[in-house]
């Protein structure tokens, strides 16, 4: 597995910032920059599965591992959607992508906060993340600071 991490500092506090990067519409605008369509199905509450799908091309499905208001997500992706909604746990592809886990952190200092992804996954991926975090987190930022 590939350990990849992407950090950003936004000017507001913690609980406006995974309100923000959780809210269904807000979530959609901010991941939109890197993932156009993409939106999540599901509760983000420990033990929960979270689908996260690109229309038309399928998605994947986590479930929560860990879930501590305001502070941290654990994620472990156990899952892919095929475009036609059904869970592929056993393919050659899924087997690619299932045990990708992903941590989001929020650390706040005197009104701001420090937002840090932490992604473990097969070297094949890691293209995807590199391209797509950095865009979504600045696009997360600005959200964030301009509301």
């Amino acid at each position: 597995m590939k350990h990849l991490e992407f950090k950003t500092q936004i000017d507001a506090d913690k609980k406006k910032v995974w309100d923000t990067m959780l809210r269904p519409e807000t979530y959609k605008e901010w991941v939109n920059t890197s993932w156009p369509g993409s939106y999540y199905e599901g509760k983000w509450a420990k033990g929960e599965n979270v689908k996260f799908i690109s229309p038309g091309q399928g998605g994947t499905m986590a479930t929560l591992l860990e879930q501590k208001n305001y502070d941290n997500i654990l994620a472990k992706h156990v899952a892919i959607i095929n475009p036609d909604g059904s869970e592929d746990r056993n393919s050659e592809a899924a087997q690619g992508w299932v045990g990708t886990t992903e941590r989001y952190t929020f650390k706040e200092n005197q009104g701001k906060t420090e937002l840090k992804i932490e992604i473990e996954t097969a070297p094949e991926w890691e293209g995807m993340f590199k391209d797509g975090w950095p865009a979504a987190l600045a696009k997360l930022k600005e959200i964030c600071e301009s509301n």
